[in-house]
């Protein structure tokens, strides 16, 4: 078969399974249009509805404490720091119900490895949520926070996740993947999950029944075979269990952190990583653009270069703010970039399930 870059970009447009040899080969020589009209025909395959998704949604942090050491991290303080917290109960169901009154169904709660917070405490934790707020989902819980449970309650993995899933957890997001190779791992962080621990939490709650995302964070210290590495262990579990629901990709934000010297990467290599995501993860139904890190106009133009989700309208963020990023978009933006690349915006939940409603001339105008 030949491995010229034309070629290779015709077998994932026409739904072949590209191989990692393929992969690094488009890193290496194929060019941004050409990887980006790939990318836009794959997306138009698996979705040639006339939609385009958001979700609305809040990253709460409920604690700032971590025992992992991550360079790229400028959000993680010692427990004894003077600005060390766990939130207050009271205040992260304020926080769930300004959500809710913005018209969103999910929250997205995540915080570092606290040394003391038990089990007990954590499944308490999502009760008075559920018991408050029944119809929200609480998409929880990185898989470093899941396998640090395990470490502090001293039980099994299987039984730490069917707790929390009976307690009300909803969905785990992909958060703590960085880069699913240990040399990249190591480099970067000390204290803190690696690859094969990472992806059986996933493993393990797919096959509870349960979904979740998958994330990658690049442009670091990892080289482009090992972003392929990072979307075949994706692919393989996916093979494997049909859990993930989409794949996210973003930028290292070094400023304020360890790694500051590290070059920030652009939108290009943004556009080039997220458009070989689409082609090479050919069985991970959904894939998101990033206006968080990369603004609203490349966020939008992600939707030509594989995307069909413009993320969450993130009325919170922290840990990526706190290393220099400042993008903010309201509900009316992020559906405006939708109309703008010509797709109608459409609300939907963590299992890309539409949850408005869209008036006929909408759809008639989309059917025209």
């Amino acid at each position: 078969m030949s491995s010229t870059v034309p070629a290779i970009l015709q077998r994932a447009v026409s739904g072949r399974r590209l191989t990692f040899e393929e992969g690094v080969t488009l890193f290496q020589q194929a060019s941004l249009l050409d990887l980006g009209r790939a990318a836009q025909a794959v997306c138009q395959r698996l979705h040639p509805e006339p939609y385009r998704t958001y979700n609305i949604d809040r990253n709460i942090n409920y604690t700032n404490v971590c025992t992992a050491v991550c360079d790229f991290c400028a959000f993680y303080r010692k427990v004894n720091d003077t600005d060390a917290y766990v939130l207050d109960l009271d205040v992260l169901l304020e926080k769930i119900g300004e959500t809710v009154a913005l018209g969103g169904d999910q929250i997205l709660m995540q915080g570092g490895l606290h040394p003391h917070l038990t089990l007990e405490w954590y499944e308490e934790l999502l009760r008075d949520i559920k018991d408050h707020f029944p119809g929200v989902n609480v998409h929880g819980f990185s898989a470093p926070e899941i396998y640090h449970f395990t470490k502090v309650s001293k039980l099994p993995l299987r039984t730490v996740l069917e707790r929390l899933k009976e307690a009300g957890l909803g969905s785990l997001p992909g958060g703590g993947a960085e880069i699913l190779v240990d040399r990249v791992r190591k480099a970067i962080t000390r204290g803190k999950v690696l690859t094969d621990n990472w992806l059986e939490v996933h493993r393990v709650w797919h096959e509870l029944g349960g979904r979740s995302t998958a994330t990658m964070m690049f442009g670091h210290v990892e080289t482009v075979a090992e972003r392929i590495e990072h979307f075949e262990r994706v692919r393989q579990l996916q093979d494997q269990t049909g859990g993930f629901t989409a794949f996210i990709a973003w930028t290292f934000q070094p400023d304020h952190t360890d790694m500051a010297d590290v070059p920030p990467a652009g939108a290009f290599e943004y556009l080039k990583t997220q458009a070989i995501s689409r082609l090479y993860l050919d069985n991970v139904p959904n894939i998101q653009s990033s206006w968080v890190t990369q603004g609203a106009k490349i966020g939008q133009l992600g939707l030509y270069f594989g995307a069909n989700d413009m993320g969450s309208l993130m009325i919170e963020e922290n840990v990526v703010s706190s290393a220099g990023t400042v993008h903010h978009l309201t509900l009316d933006q992020i559906k405006r970039s939708i109309s703008e690349a010509g797709y109608i915006p459409r609300q939907r939940n963590v299992y890309y399930e539409y949850i408005d409603i869209v008036a006929e001339p909408e759809l008639a105008e989309a059917a025209g």
